[in-house]
């Protein structure tokens, strides 16, 4: 699939990926803020400043003027925050392109954040944060972070505090956008079937005249570890839900590929080594996933599981050995293509739609300043070899870069200490 990228004199990079064949579009802004840019004292800001982006801007006073004008079309809208960014994006019918550029950029560039609504809208966070710590599936992904990062950014909650969230105020919010949201930082991504120049005629107009500023930077994350680390939340839960991460690699780096790969001969569908294992051989649970999760400047290799209890012990070990053999042995050629198919399947299959297709080529640009195709990251897929996945399995598989985060009905660590080894 063919794209145009065009920078502005201020630094504003916009994508164009033609879709004339889909009947839809997608207009997606992505801004370089999120909770790795934040201190202490305002973490959760990043995605406190999303909620209130969509509360009212001087154009459109309200929260209803903004929603009642998106769904009067039949638009999906939404947006995001994660460690590294901020996404505001809305999806319509392809000829209702300019009525949700205009209400994107316009919710990005000119929200007003209502005392009112902030005020109303902690209570939702907080709601939120409460969802997510009710999940354990879901929690025990923060704990791995906590875990990994600790009295850093990259191990704080997106969400951030309670506490943070409630003595947060009007001027927070403001100072906090004009330090992050500048056209250098920002990159809009509009993937559908519209044109480059319809694009760039709206773009200009609603961001040509805004002037770079001096963007803060994110803290550069520090890697600190030399035994096993165990981090055990007691919950009375049904299920044991733990993640087992290993330090890993950056973003950038030329290894991503084999990782991808190792992740997917552990946890690549349901023929790869681990679902087997526990789901097919033991019984002791209902999903299993392994897979690398890469920043701009850390990166780790995580399996996760929820399992019965009694088993936990059992299970933990059990994954470890699965571990242990891609370090033993090399990976026979039918089962490497097997899954080198598969994660290029999966990939494709993942990018049928507008607002994925976006977030694809979006996401490389604001991260990496740099876009792959599907059929470049393809071919990297197919270049690796069984030699280089049993490499990295040795490089990457040590106890001094082991960690578990778990949440189940457990007091201690103790016992999931002694098992941790590879």
């Amino acid at each position: 699939m063919q794209f145009t990228k065009k920078v502005l004199k201020n630094g504003l990079r916009v994508v164009t990926v033609p879709m004339q064949d889909n009947p839809t579009v997608t207009v997606l802004v992505l801004v370089e803020a999120g909770s790795k840019y934040e201190t202490k004292k305002v973490n959760g800001i990043s995605h406190f400043l999303e909620h209130m982006c969509f509360k009212g801007t001087v154009k459109r006073p309200k929260a209803i003027d903004i929603s009642r004008e998106l769904d009067a079309i039949g638009s999906q809208y939404n947006a995001f925050t994660a460690q590294e960014y901020t996404g505001y994006y809305a999806k319509s019918d392809a000829k209702h392109f300019r009525k949700i550029f205009d209400v994107v950029t316009d919710i990005y560039l000119n929200s007003t954040f209502p005392e009112a609504e902030m005020q109303k809208e902690k209570g939702v966070i907080i709601e939120e944060i409460n969802m997510y710590e009710d999940l354990p599936m879901r929690h025990v992904q923060d704990m791995m972070m906590e875990l990994l990062y600790p009295d850093q950014p990259a191990g704080w909650n997106i969400a951030g505090s309670k506490k943070n969230i409630l003595r947060m105020k009007r001027d927070d919010f403001i100072t906090y956008k004009k330090v992050h949201y500048l056209p250098e930082a920002t990159t809009i991504v509009v993937a559908g079937a519209v044109t480059e120049k319809e694009i760039l005629k709206e773009v200009e107009k609603a961001f040509g005249k805004i002037k770079r500023g001096k963007k803060s930077k994110k803290l550069k994350v520090i890697e600190k570890q030399k035994k096993p680390e165990v981090l055990v939340k007691f919950k009375e839960t049904d299920q044991t839900h733990f993640v087992l991460g290993v330090r890993t690699y950056d973003l950038f780096n030329k290894k991503n590929a084999v990782l991808s790969l190792l992740g997917g001969v552990l946890g690549g569908g349901m023929s790869s080594r681990l679902f087997q294992k526990l789901r097919e051989e033991m019984g002791v649970g209902y999903y299993v996933r392994a897979y690398n999760d890469a920043y701009t400047d850390h990166g780790f290799f995580q399996i996760s599981a929820g399992v019965d209890n009694k088993r936990i012990e059992e299970v933990i070990e059990a994954v470890l050995e699965e571990c242990k053999k891609l370090k033993r042995e090399l990976v026979d050629k039918e089962e490497l293509n097997k899954v080198k198919e598969c994660l290029i399947g999966n990939m494709k299959l993942s990018l049928e739609s507008s607002d994925d297709i976006a977030n694809f080529y979006g996401g490389q640009e604001l991260l990496k300043k740099e876009i792959k195709s599907a059929e470049e990251k393809a071919k990297e897929l197919r270049k690796v070899s069984a030699k280089e996945i049993k490499k990295l399995a040795n490089e990457i598989f040590k106890d001094q870069k082991l960690n578990l985060a778990l949440i189940g009905p457990f007091k201690g660590k103790t016992i999931f200490s002694k098992i941790l080894k590879f």
